[in-house]
């Protein structure tokens, strides 16, 4: 394991290629409404010690997650922000403009990571020119993509000026998808996982619970870890501050070969979200 994969606690780090520190545990905000209980949840979460926070345009709650970065204790320049381009904002000059709305509603000078939220087809690859012009201006300190399976990598690859730093994909133990694991890891780009939990469905899969019984943690524990222990950045979503709590108390424990070989073993292509090769939103 390479230095910079070292495990130690809530504000621990993965270095990006570019020598950005991105926190290795992360709050996601998906579906989390914009009003007081996003507010409310980004603040937990920095009280707890997060220093990681994601959003998207499309969650509609980037004016929240501003409000409680800057209602928090905790200085911008130790939080890592992140937020996502649209697809239907997709295009150059479209992204540009998307790009400064959302710095807008997050009340922010820059962002940390931005992200090309879906392969968009005959769109992406003009986006993440976007978003290279964005990076060279030192608006933001790394770009990269999700959903971004192994062909749509190779085709940004091609003819890029700069490597994605990141590619946020759905991942858990029923889609692992090792080879694309392996191909990001080839090509240094960071694996982030959204959907840790199946949306919940992880948490009823018996077989973990010998998992958790072992280690006396809980099944979300579990999974958690193995994220880390993969490489792999965690952004588990949650509004309530006990769970957000709960998730980050992963770092008293570490999961054998035995363990993360079980889990990866789980792997059966199942998704709880879109397809990257057939969405139509």
């Amino acid at each position: 394991m390479s230095t910079n994969r070292t495990i130690t606690d809530l504000k621990g780090t993965f270095n990006l290629h570019n020598g950005v520190a991105m926190p290795y545990l992360g709050l996601g905000t998906y579906q989390s409404d914009n009003d007081q209980q996003v507010v409310d949840a980004v603040k937990s979460a920095l009280e707890i010690g997060y220093r990681h926070i994601d959003t998207a345009s499309a969650y509609k709650n980037e004016e929240g997650v501003g409000k409680g970065i800057k209602e928090s204790n905790v200085s911008r320049e130790e939080i890592f922000i992140t937020s996502k381009v649209w697809n239907a904002d997709q295009g150059y000059e479209a992204t540009l403009k998307a790009f400064d709305e959302s710095l807008n509603r997050l009340g922010l000078d820059y962002l940390d990571l931005y992200l090309v939220h879906w392969p968009v087809p005959e769109k992406y690859a003009e986006t993440w020119k976007a978003l290279e012009h964005l990076y060279s201006e030192k608006k933001i300190r790394a770009i990269g993509v999700s959903n971004f399976l192994k062909h749509h990598l190779e085709e940004i690859l091609k003819d890029c000026e700069v490597v994605p730093m990141v590619n946020q994909m759905e991942f858990h133990p029923h889609l692992v998808q090792q080879d694309l694991l392996d191909f990001c890891k080839e090509n240094t780009i960071q694996y982030e996982s959204w959907s840790p939990f199946m949306q919940g469905k992880v948490l009823e899969l018996d077989l973990c619970n010998d998992l958790a019984k072992k280690h006396k943690k809980s099944v979300a524990q579990i999974i958690l870890r193995w994220n880390l222990q993969k490489g792999v950045v965690a952004i588990p979503k949650s509004v309530h501050a006990k769970r957000i709590k709960s998730n980050a108390d992963i770092f008293d424990f570490e999961l054998s070969k035995e363990d993360i070989a079980f889990l990866d073993g789980l792997e059966n292509g199942q998704r709880t979200g879109p397809d990257p090769d057939n969405f139509n939103f």
